[in-house]
């Protein structure tokens, strides 16, 4: 199993070798290692691979390491890339040449590739630049190497104990116990390291992440405003749309005996949802309750356990049967997305829905225009979804429902309607696109299932109820 420490180690020559003794006397194995400077004079992020009883004593040697600050001296920072076989203890020959010239480790940053070797690049400070080409010559030798520019101005913020400090205020905004602080200063790493490498600065990144911890913490309470609306259909059932501030849409609907929602927003606002639903509807829950979800984003799913039943295809089935197990969810197994993903999880207190309020939804075949596939229709008296799948170009599986005989189709994030957003969702919808680099996984076929969307509905004017933003109204010629 891997298992990442977020440790400290002291500034001063020598630290990370030490460090990297523990891990290799251990039989253990780096498969990534994050370190700056510039972000944080003490932090060390290392994923390490091995066996639980191993792990453990890792823990606890790195800890006994020490927090101590050294002294700043005057010298130059050299960018070197190391390529390295990806095996227990490669990195130690070159971190002992290393120390031998007294060359201190200003950043690294390591990341394995599915490859046999992994590429380190180690920002080496050096006061004796004469020095430097002697330790070329001789590193060369242990492995085949580069020397990047490297521009230091870039990756300046501040020499403190910074990740600790950044994960403390949020965790005291937000109420978050000392796992979650922990996780939330691993995954943050990881956003700062993955847009570092894109030449993205670090004090950038952790302003959108203390942005996104604001914008949620900002709209509880009396400050959830949301944006309401009502829309008639030709059989006589009013359909709600809900628009909270942040978190997807909620559009809910009576059929009679029961209440059934489309998507259900963030868990955070767990209090708030309620009360809103409670003021429109008096007797919500007293009512049997169901839910579809057009994808499975922690965005859309945070109040899942709001209904009796939740209406799933197979990929977001086998998604919330991996997330109960402990395992990643669809978004997570893309390395891009993980970190924030997982910042989502923990800023607004997501957890699963239990598997037991699951319902598949009725395959059903038909044609589709490509990208979309259909693969079933949702029943739902007066009302007959047809339900297509994406290729998951926003995400895998995605969902639009199309009620043809109302005009109304339900496309979750396959269509947004940017233009109808709120000041306070355009605010928060900046944030992801930039921590995630893209909200889509794959932003070329989102475009085209985008585009393809008007052939999917066909001719005439339809309500468009998107994962954000107000209804639109759309007259396909």
């Amino acid at each position: 199993m891997k298992k990442t420490f977020a440790t400290t180690m002291p500034d001063e020559v020598g630290a990370f070798l030490a460090a990297d003794r523990v891990i290799t006397a251990l039989g253990l194995n780096i498969t990534r290692v994050s370190y700056n400077k510039a972000v944080d004079t003490h932090m060390l992020f290392l994923e390490v691979e091995g066996d639980d009883f191993r792990l453990d004593l890792a823990q606890k040697q790195l800890e006994a390491l020490g927090y101590l600050q050294g002294n700043a001296q005057a010298g130059s920072v050299f960018l070197v890339e190391f390529q390295l076989p990806d095996r227990p203890g490669s990195l130690f020959p070159v971190l002992e040449l290393i120390h031998q010239y007294d060359f201190n480790i200003s950043y690294i940053s390591s990341q394995e590739n599915g490859t046999p070797h992994q590429y380190f690049k180690m920002g080496l400070f050096v006061e004796d630049e004469q020095k430097l080409s002697h330790f070329i010559h001789e590193a060369a030798l242990i492995c085949p190497l580069r020397v990047i520019d490297y521009d230091r101005r870039e990756k300046v913020l501040d020499n403190t104990v910074f990740y600790l400090n950044f994960a403390n205020e949020i965790t005291q905004k937000m109420g978050l116990d000392e796992e979650s602080k922990n996780a939330l200063i691993i995954s943050s790493n990881q956003v700062m390291q993955m847009l570092d490498e894109r030449d993205g600065a670090p004090a950038k990144t952790f302003d959108y992440i203390a942005k996104f911890a604001d914008h949620i913490q900002s709209c509880k309470g009396e400050h959830f405003r949301v944006r309401t609306s009502f829309h008639d259909t030709k059989c006589g059932v009013k359909i709600c749309a809900i628009e909270p501030p942040c978190g997807s849409n909620i559009t809910v609907f009576c059929l009679g005996d029961k209440y059934i929602l489309c998507d259900s927003g963030f868990a955070c606002y767990r209090k708030e949802t309620m009360q809103v639903l409670e003021n429109l509807f008096p007797d919500f829950f007293q009512k049997p309750r169901e839910v579809f979800i057009t994808h499975a984003d922690v965005d859309h799913c945070g109040l899942l356990d709001f209904a009796d039943v939740v209406h799933v295809n197979a990929t977001c089935y086998e998604n919330f049967e991996n997330e109960n197990a402990g395992e990643n969810a669809i978004r997570e197994e893309n390395p891009i997305h993980a970190p924030y993903v997982r910042i989502s999880k923990i800023l607004s207190d997501y957890k699963p829905p239990k598997m037991e309020s699951l319902r598949l939804i009725p395959e059903a075949s038909g044609d589709a225009p490509a990208p979309f596939t259909r693969i079933g229709t949702l029943e739902l008296a007066p009302f007959c979804f047809e339900v297509y799948q994406g290729k998951g170009g926003h995400v895998k599986g995605e969902m639009v429902y199309v009620e043809r005989s109302e005009h109304i189709a339900f496309t979750g994030d396959i269509f947004v309607n940017v233009r109808g957003f709120t000041e306070e969702q355009a605010a928060f919808n900046l944030l992801a696109p930039y921590l995630m680099t893209s909200v889509d996984t794959a932003p070329d076929t989102a475009k085209l299932q985008r585009k393809a969307l008007s052939a999917l509905l066909g001719k005439g004017t339809w309500r468009i109820f998107s994962g954000h933003g107000s209804v639109a109204e759309v007259t396909n010629e």
